[in-house]
């Protein structure tokens, strides 16, 4: 429970603003390296020798993607606190809402690949679609029926307008939501009118957001290589988004509270309720891991196994050994104890230690695909097919920093906009009191 039954006199009248002064060092800095990341990123992509341009475009995809899934997660969580009605995210409801609002930002950072000069490295499916322009099916109907299957999904017009439906639809979600809620601080009446109107507007919109989570998944990282399924794959990417947005919230909320914010509406039985979702989506993460590797495995089938013989090759599988004690059966030992997970300061430890197994999880999905690849499109180029590229990590640092810098911009700037959390809402002291 909250230290202190907490009453209308303990909520601020005019909410809880982020004093914009603890955070302009760290924006400037973290705009500073996103600006000249990304204008190293701009070469590195567009005119740099095709050495670079290849490796890196990995990179990009790399980074982007797993920033991504966090600003997608603040989507999910916002919608489900106001689908499901809850009471205990009330107080915490404005971090889901601000981690959210950096979709849009995030998303543009995916423009890179948009652009021919970027997707020849990455999609071959579309290099394929190329050699013949104008008579792409009947082309494909001769030379890859595999391909000529596809076409009716893998096809490049369709391509570009679900990447337009994803930023559209779900920035426009997020927007709304957003908008919907911050009113509520200044409206006189607040009464539940806004409350009703965001739990309506947020059930179909979850559509929205399946569809986002799990078609970005196929479109960005499958596409890597078309001949390759899984029919577990979005609910994968969704487990590892759900997970690790959580924890994202977890530290944006630890971070506030050693800032002096939150006072009051946010306790011990708030950081419990989020570690315990927490140890749900690691055990959630590792059984959709367990139940894709395990079909596959069981199936035998070409084109389905080549995903885990390529992660098998080299020194990949160490990584994925790794990968799964260190993304399940570590946090999920860890997050077990009641005790840790009502203490912020431990929690944001765990946190951080499952977003470093996240990173590890996308790089494992994107980067091993990248020696391949390019040894199939470019031969000429980088020569035979091989397992990793030397060097090229440098770039993954570089696009890491480039694109996490901008999103740490982003949410710094989402939390200085509003109160840090809904003030005027009917159920903020339900909320402040909750115990579980």
């Amino acid at each position: 429970m909250a230290h202190h039954h907490v009453t209308s006199a303990d909520i601020a009248i005019h909410g809880d603003h982020l004093d914009a002064s603890k955070t302009s060092k760290l924006k400037s800095v973290a705009l500073t390296l996103a600006v000249l990341g990304t204008a190293a990123s701009v070469y590195l992509l567009f005119f740099a020798p095709e050495k670079l341009r290849g490796p890196f475009a990995y990179s990009w995809l790399f980074a982007f993607y797993y920033f991504l899934t966090l600003s997608i997660g603040g989507v999910f969580w916002t919608l489900l606190h106001n689908v499901s009605n809850s009471g205990w995210g009330t107080s915490v409801r404005r971090t889901f809402e601000n981690l959210g609002s950096t979709f849009p930002w995030v998303f543009l950072f995916g423009t890179p690949l948009l652009f021919p000069k970027v997707q020849v490295y990455l999609y071959e499916w579309m290099n394929i679609h190329n050699k013949a322009p104008g008579a792409v099916k009947e082309y494909l109907h001769h030379h890859d029926h595999l391909l000529y299957n596809k076409y009716w999904f893998m096809n490049q017009p369709f391509w570009y307008g679900r990447v337009a439906f994803y930023a559209l639809g779900l920035s426009t979600v997020i927007y709304g939501l957003r908008k919907l809620s911050t009113a509520q601080d200044t409206d006189p009446k607040p009464g539940t009118s806004r409350l009703l109107k965001a739990r309506f507007h947020s059930t179909y919109t979850l559509i929205i957001f399946a569809l986002t989570i799990t078609f970005t998944g196929f479109d960005f990282l499958m596409g890597l290589d078309y001949r390759w399924f899984s029919t577990m794959w979005g609910v994968y990417l969704f487990a590892g988004t759900a997970l690790n947005s959580m924890a994202v919230i977890v530290l944006v909320c630890t971070w506030l509270k050693s800032q002096g914010h939150l006072k009051h509406v946010t306790g011990p039985e708030h950081f419990h309720i989020m570690g315990k979702l927490m140890f749900a989506f690691t055990t959630f993460w590792a059984y959709i891991a367990f139940s894709q590797f395990f079909l596959i495995w069981y199936a035998n089938v070409t084109e389905e196994t080549s995903y885990f013989a390529i992660r098998n090759t080299g020194n990949w599988n160490v990584a994925m050994y790794f990968l799964v004690f260190g993304h399940f059966v570590v946090p999920f030992v860890v997050l077990l104890q009641a005790w840790l997970k009502k203490n912020p300061k431990l929690l944001s430890i765990v946190a951080v230690y499952t977003l470093c197994m996240h990173a590890l999880d996308h790089y494992l999905i994107t980067i091993p695909e990248r020696g391949v690849s390019l040894g199939n499109i470019k031969p000429e180029v980088f020569g035979d097919i091989q397992v990793s590229i030397p060097g090229a990590f440098w770039g993954d640092i570089l696009a890491f920093v480039t694109i996490g810098s901008a999103f740490i911009f982003f949410l710094l700037r989402a939390l200085g906009q509003h109160s840090l959390y809904p003030n005027r809402d009917p159920r903020i002291l339900e909320s402040a009191n909750v115990s579980n």
